[in-house]
């Protein structure tokens, strides 16, 4: 089978741990010739010893730092759009949407380098397997309109992952059974280091960025889905994704702004995405394939001072998205709804509320660079020379 699938991990230190997923795809007989890496790094990073380690795995792929980046937006007549990727943040894999967009693949993982697959799944193919799946799956809702997706064990954690609204705390789960016949992203779950906010890993007692409290295997039951009108919380390290969301599916530009907002995003592609999802009667699974998450330590209040500036927007952000986007009929229109109501909304009131002014010009950006790159011919990945 021809290359499909592109494979995005943001690394500036464990890209080793493109190893690991390359053995878990071979132990399965998960056909590596479907994949293609593409690493997103810095120029301080080591990018032949991530070409070299490509080649040694032999398995398709290219790595970026932040000059081949500026050279393939040249490349590509899109050189103006390159502000959409911002440096030296983990939205950097918007630049990995943008290769999938601009190359013919049908579908997109994201993994982030302190992530492990568990052995007991076909990582890729538990993923494809998800996008494909068709049939009845647990679905999930609250009177909040939130669903936490740390619910299946919550009387045991109490966790609630970074970026849930707080406003949206101590909801009322109900549980149900739906039919689906349409995912559009599999989200996969986490053990070992939970995805918290700063806030609540201090409120658990951890000054390393990390939690006291962690998940294991048993606090997972199986996959689900959040209701339509419902929001979740998505998280980029463990995720896979047909090619028809990335119009809506844009990593925000977090870190690189006036703002100092950072850390919001995945969340905030999240709530794009499953609004658009929402409006055109798809999916988002979240649940397996788990992989294991060891972050390594860090300043928690390093994650705190990135986070604040953004903690009000994010409590109210998926209320703007909400209101618009009802005539939308594709991905691209829905994401346009979007961006124009943020684009030209009035957040005065709000800490920051320009920074969604800001974002929603960018979207409008990210938009416009689709539409460019799509009127060149796609082109078939490239081979692993």
């Amino acid at each position: 089978m021809s290359q499909d699938i592109c494979v995005v991990v943001p690394t500036i230190r464990e890209y080793e741990c493109v190893r690991a997923y390359v053995e878990n795809a071979r132990h399965h007989g998960f056909d590596t010739d479907r994949l293609f890496f593409v690493l997103v790094t810095e120029d301080f990073c080591d990018s032949e010893s991530m070409t070299e380690m490509l080649a040694d795995l032999d398995v398709a792929g290219e790595v970026f730092d932040g000059s081949r980046r500026e050279e393939w937006f040249e490349a590509h007549g899109v050189s103006e759009f390159s502000h959409l990727v911002p440096a030296a943040s983990h939205a950097q894999t918007s630049f990995g949407l943008l290769y999938l967009w601009a190359n013919d693949f049908a579908y997109g993982v994201f993994i982030d380098d302190d992530t492990l697959p568990h052995e007991e799944w076909d990582f890729f193919g538990r993923h494809m397997a998800n996008l494909a799946f068709e049939g009845e799956v647990e679905s999930v809702r609250s009177d909040e309109h939130w669903v936490n997706v740390l619910y299946q064990a919550f009387d045991d954690h109490g966790l609630y992952p970074r970026g849930y609204p707080y406003a949206a705390m101590d909801e009322t789960v109900e549980r149900g059974v739906t039919d689906v016949d349409y995912v559009v992203a599999s989200q996969g779950l986490w053990t070992n280091v939970p995805d918290l906010d700063a806030v609540r890993i201090l409120m658990d007692g951890d000054l390393q960025g990390q939690a006291q409290t962690r998940t294991t295997r048993d606090h997972f039951t199986g996959d689900f889905v959040a209701d339509p009108g419902q929001y979740l919380t998505v998280c980029s390290m463990n995720l896979a994704f047909r090619r028809e969301v990335v119009p809506a599916f844009y990593q925000l530009p977090m870190d690189d702004n006036a703002w100092d907002v950072g850390r919001f995003d995945d969340i905030w592609s999240g709530v794009f995405l499953k609004r658009a999802a929402d409006l055109l009667g798809h999916d988002v699974l979240s649940g397996f394939p788990l992989c294991e998450h060891n972050k390594a330590p860090r300043p928690t209040f390093d994650d705190l001072n990135n986070e604040v500036p953004g903690l009000e927007l994010n409590e109210h952000l998926w209320e703007y998205v909400d209101e618009v986007g009802d005539d939308a009929t594709s991905y691209a229109e829905a994401f346009r709804a979007m961006a124009d109501r943020l684009a030209e909304g009035d957040f005065s009131d709000l800490n920051n509320g320009a920074f969604l002014n800001h974002c929603g010009e960018y979207m409008r950006d990210w938009l416009a660079c689709l539409d460019a790159l799509a009127a060149v011919e796609p082109q078939p990945a490239p081979a692993d020379d």
